[in-house]
């Protein structure tokens, strides 16, 4: 399975990039271009709707590690793993580092698309933490 990590270095504490991330009702204003909209079931659980239909998703997050585990899929028990997390750089700033897999199915096409679709989304991050 291959994978793909990329990095963003912010000029905001880690603190400040973490709570902003690992809120789930935050994922519209970074990620606009996968999440068209997010929806919160009345059982409290998520759907987004993608470019390419809804799926369920959540986010995993633990604040003394930095984690920020993300799940989405168009099941509860088939979701798709994306772990990020941010760690404190020494001078009060911090790095984002987003790993996306290539999952049994995907082509290399879609794959790429989505590795360059998450480049284009750290502006957003940027201008809603720095």
């Amino acid at each position: 399975m291959r994978s793909s990590t990329r990095t963003l270095s912010i000029d905001a504490p880690k603190d400040k990039v973490f709570d902003f991330l690992s809120r789930i009702d935050n994922l519209p204003k970074w990620a606009t271009m996968f999440c068209r909209e997010l929806k919160k079931g009345h059982d409290g659980r998520y759907t987004v709707v993608t470019p390419h239909g809804e799926i369920f998703f959540k986010i995993v997050a633990d604040r003394s590690t930095g984690a920020i585990d993300m799940f989405g899929g168009p099941r509860e028990d088939a979701m798709a793993y994306w772990p990020a997390r941010v760690v404190a750089r020494p001078d009060n700033g911090s790095v984002f580092v987003f790993t996306a897999f290539q999952y049994p199915g995907m082509s290399d096409e879609a794959f790429a698309a989505q590795c360059a679709g998450l480049e284009q989304e750290f502006p957003h991050i940027k201008a809603h933490t720095e």
